[in-house]
């Protein structure tokens, strides 16, 4: 069996599992949906956002992108956040990224791969405004996962001063924008204690 084939499989019998968990499940998935969260993170395929949280289809809206990046002139992700905020409503932005992204590791070593290069110039611009941080590390593991970490909250920063964010703001929706890092060696998400909101 080709591993496509496989996906088929692995499809056929996880929708027969939920139906037989809640033979309503679907029926009230296709109705609406209504989703608090937006999650945006980083594309890769360690870090799947329902999973690790345990949240159903439908709880969250999600945005993935290599190293999780939030760029002003990036409309797919604005885009995903002017609908989420202001046609689903949703209450709390978690920007998530995680220990041991390869996006985060290329921009540190200055690791040339072609085209993602323009993309991975944004968190390089993170690692240069936080040098001398970075460079006082004791290791390269320490500075790689304080650059995870200071990504992510620069992150928070850029959809913090979208215009979608701070028209929501100034109109007093209930909307929170959090940085969170996943740590890929033990499965658990930790908060940064980076909160902005109205």
């Amino acid at each position: 069996m080709s591993s496509l084939n496989q996906l088929f499989e692995n499809n056929r019998a996880w929708a027969a599992e939920m139906t037989r968990q809640d033979a309503d499940f679907f029926r009230r998935l296709s109705d609406q949906q209504t989703p608090h969260y937006l999650w945006i993170g980083c594309a890769d395929s360690r870090v799947p956002a329902n999973q690790i949280v345990n949240c159903l289809p439908g709880d969250m809206f999600v945005h993935r992108n290599v190293a999780n990046v939030v760029v002003h002139t990036d409309l797919n992700c604005l885009s995903t956040i002017q609908f989420a905020v202001e046609v689903l409503c949703v209450q709390d932005i978690i920007v998530c990224g995680h220990y041991g992204c390869g996006g985060v590791g290329a921009a540190l070593e200055n690791r040339k791969l072609g085209l993602i290069d323009n993309w991975l110039r944004h968190v390089q611009d993170v690692l240069a405004k936080h040098r001398v941080e970075i460079d006082s590390l004791p290791s390269a593991q320490a500075q790689h996962d304080r650059l995870c970490e200071l990504n992510v909250i620069e992150q928070v920063n850029n959809v913090s001063q979208t215009t979608v964010v701070r028209d929501a703001f100034a109109r007093r929706q209930s909307l929170s924008v959090h940085g969170w890092i996943y740590g890929l060696s033990d499965g658990l998400i930790r908060d940064l204690g980076v909160t902005v909101n109205s």
